[in-house]
């Protein structure tokens, strides 16, 4: 069959290449009936659903040799592609209409053919292995959201038994730096590719058809994945705001996830150290200028310039850009560990989706932006196959993913108990939060549909 030539030299190293419309005089067309293709350099970049069909697909004039062997030839290309498609994007089939349509078209191609039976029975059963783990996956975070739910309603019931934190569980940075990264690589691994496209999909005005399964689109395991993002945030702040804790203890919390931080970020763990900074960030740790002055903060000032959000996050993206080529050069599993600042990479596949559109003003698929969609979503499909090779401890996971937080209101209160109100403003937001009636202290347990920052996903690049 024809070859469609793979992009090679059009896409620039940082961001997309913003010259997705291209004028006449820069592309080649090639014409079939009415509709054509377009090529710059050798190289398809937009065409008519019509000829991209009539591309791909051969006929008696274009690709002659098939004739009355059409079928025969073209099984193998078929289960070529179907064994690619539950490879890369297995959660298409978790809606039982798409299996049984699957089912259905294998079940015609391998009758009669022992060899076709074997190998579309092997893709069957691996792609029932990775659904079963899926779904195993998701029951698992269902239990671990029901002992937070748990804990939380001990902690409601009996407020002074806020007494654990972090630095009883422990105390070495470096180990809870290596945890934290377990969590992470576990959460993105169950991200599939899919879930980015389904997340900020978007109804061409020039698609006209109306899929039978269009409306089985969900992205759950990338929300759970930002929804982490936020629990983490919210328990560094919770860990220093505890209203059990004297200046000198708040100050040396603040000290022990600094340096969490900064081992995170020599890991390469580039979403938790973003939490942890967002955590300490926040207002009801940031007002508190009295623990801050006990705190020698020419860490955190580091950290926080690597992650300075001004110029597009340059020095991020700089800092991110070492440790993608360190990945790819590693001769340990510890040096391929590459987690990106996950709000930034959806931030920056939604502009792209939204900047950019589906189709050319003259009708054509703008093959250009789903190359670029392809390119990045692919770079995080490598990032994510990396196996943690650090050894698990089970407490400390089960400490990270199960204590109970403060909501924001809690945090505020909590931060004014231990540094009264400074100005009018706060004075005023002290007052209004201790006369609101509450049963016991409010905590904020990161379940789903719970979590301050959830939003539709696509605002979630509005989060930096």
């Amino acid at each position: 069959m024809p070859q469609t030539p793979l992009l090679t030299g059009m896409l620039v190293s940082r961001g997309y290449n913003k010259n997705l419309y291209p004028s006449q005089n820069q592309t080649k067309e090639e014409g079939y009936g009415n509709a054509g293709l377009c090529y710059r350099d050798n190289t398809l970049v937009s065409g008519s659903l019509e000829a991209l069909i009539h591309h791909l697909v051969p006929s008696m004039d274009y690709y002659p040799d098939v004739s009355n062997c059409m079928i025969r030839k073209l099984a193998p290309k078929i289960l070529q592609l179907l064994q690619e498609w539950t490879e890369m994007f297995p959660y298409d089939f978790r809606d039982e209409r798409m299996m049984r349509s699957l089912k259905e078209l294998t079940q015609r191609m391998a009758s009669g053919d022992e060899l076709y039976r074997k190998v579309v029975q092997q893709m069957i059963q691996v792609l029932i292995r990775k659904l079963t783990t899926l779904s195993q996956y998701e029951e698992a975070l269902v239990k671990v959201n029901a002992t937070a739910t748990d804990r939380l309603t001990v902690l409601k019931a009996k407020p002074q038994a806020i007494q654990r934190d972090m630095l009883s569980v422990c105390n070495d940075p470096f180990t809870v730096a290596q945890q934290l990264t377990h969590i992470e690589l576990e959460r993105l691994s169950y991200i599939g590719p899919e879930e980015f496209i389904q997340a900020f999909e978007k109804k061409d005005p020039l698609d006209n058809d109306k899929s039978c399964f269009s409306d089985h689109k969900k992205a759950s395991n990338l929300e759970a994945y930002v929804e982490w993002f936020n629990r983490l945030s919210f328990l560094v702040a919770t860990e220093i705001c505890m209203p059990v804790k004297k200046k000198k203890q708040r100050a040396r919390v603040i000290e022990f996830f600094i340096d969490v931080a900064r081992e995170c970020f020599n890991i390469g763990n580039f979403n938790s150290l973003m939490a942890i900074i967002s955590g300490m960030n926040m207002s009801p740790v940031s007002r508190l200028k009295k623990t801050w002055s006990k705190v020698k903060t020419a860490k955190f000032d580091i950290l926080e310039h690597q992650m300075d959000p001004s110029s597009n996050f340059y020095n991020y993206r700089t800092a991110f850009r070492g440790a993608t080529q360190r990945s790819r050069t590693a001769n340990s599993t510890r040096e391929k560990i590459v987690i990106p600042f996950f709000s930034l990479l959806i931030k920056d596949i939604y502009f792209l989706n939204e900047g950019c559109s589906n189709r050319m003003q003259n009708g054509h698929v703008n093959f250009e932006k789903f190359w670029e969609m392809a390119k990045q979503v692919s770079e995080f499909m490598v990032w994510k196959k990396v196996e943690c090779p650090f050894e698990k401890d089970r407490k400390i996971l089960q400490y990270l993913l199960t204590a109970p937080v403060f909501s924001e209101d809690t945090l505020c209160l909590a931060s004014y108990d231990s540094e009264g109100p400074e100005n009018n403003m706060e004075k005023d937001r002290w007052k209004s939060l201790r006369y609101v009636p509450s049963p016991g202290w409010g905590l904020y347990v990161c379940t789903r549909g719970s979590a301050p920052m959830r939003q539709n996903l696509s605002h979630y690049s509005r989060m930096v």
